[in-house]
């Protein structure tokens, strides 16, 4: 059987994580009470002194719009982990190299990562800097992808517990000591969205587009939870590399722009993508086609969990 890079087979991973989403469908968290709405340290997580100075190594398990746990390597307790506007958030450099910055939003449950702050008055670790490995981030983001459908079917289920209970019994003899405390995945709706058209090779923002970001942040700045997601997009003439390059130029202006002219900060932008010429969303045979796909759509996502949406 084909074993990960933990040692862990894939279908066995798959199977553990379907039973942690059955588990939080049915109720059957391993701390059914006593969880604090406001700080999400729970019964027998790790609580830290106001002021100490900690770091903490492990797997993210679970994830809040400001808020992640993390499992440590050495004693599987949890540590309840608080994101701020100065976390500092990167992969590992190389020698003579800095790590690469990223979004809040790359935090994803299933990485490992290395924490270092200090502690508040809620027992939580207050992250001055966040730091994983690049391959870890990849790994991730797979997890991620072949959860979400299972999420889906587990909606479906409605209370088929005898299938659960096997695939808890394959998750165990196959995943061993793997952790199986893992929540649901992030599960984000779309609050407000526009699309911002740009020239022929141009990455520049037009006044009425500037009107349009302006518009969005000030709803933004009014979200509880939010986060923004920004994808850019070329059309098709042109070479194909450029384009990807171009299309990333068109995320970062947009980023830029909203970061400098209304301080939306940084951990809660999603990494902007550039696309190119993918995923038009007009005819590229005609100039008005192509006005359409030079773009760059912005997005204002809001966890369900706080809108209280089921949908």
């Amino acid at each position: 059987m084909k074993l990960d890079r933990f040692g862990i087979s894939r279908f066995a991973l798959l199977a553990l994580l379907a039973l942690a989403l059955n588990a939080a469908a049915l109720g059957q968290d391993n701390h059914p009470t006593g969880q604090s709405r406001d700080t999400g340290v729970r019964p027998g997580d790790r609580m830290m002194s106001y002021g100490e100075k900690a770091k903490v190594k492990g797997i993210i398990i679970r994830r809040d719009a400001d808020t992640f746990s993390v499992a440590d390597d050495a004693t599987s307790t949890e540590t309840v982990v608080l994101l701020t506007d100065r976390t500092s958030v990167k992969s590992k450099g190389g020698f003579l190299r800095s790590g690469k910055d990223y979004g809040v939003t790359s935090l994803l449950r299933g990485l490992r990562v290395e924490v270092e702050g200090r502690g508040n008055q809620n027992g939580q670790i207050v992250a001055d800097k966040i730091r994983f490995d690049s391959g870890d981030l990849k790994f991730a983001k797979v997890v991620d992808s072949r959860v979400a459908p299972v999420e889906e079917a587990n909606k479906r289920m409605s209370g088929q517990i005898d299938e659960a209970n096997e695939l808890s019994k394959i998750a165990r003899n196959e995943a061993g000591a793997a952790h199986e405390r893992i929540s649901a995945l992030d599960d984000y709706t779309v609050q407000d969205s526009i699309t911002v058209l740009f020239r022929v090779n141009s990455a520049a923002i037009s006044p009425s587009d500037r009107a349009a970001l302006d518009q969005l942040a000030s709803k933004a700045n009014t979200t509880k939870g939010y986060v923004i997601e920004v994808a850019g997009y070329t059309d098709s003439t042109g070479n194909i590399a450029r384009n990807r390059v171009l299309s990333q130029q068109r995320a970062d202006s947009v980023v830029r722009y909203l970061q400098e002219n209304h301080d939306i900060p940084l951990r809660r932008m999603v990494t902007p993508y550039g696309y190119g010429e993918t995923r038009p969303v007009a005819n590229n045979g005609d100039p008005e086609g192509r006005r359409q796909n030079r773009r760059v759509e912005v997005k204002i996502l809001v966890n369900k969990g706080i809108t209280g949406s089921k949908s």
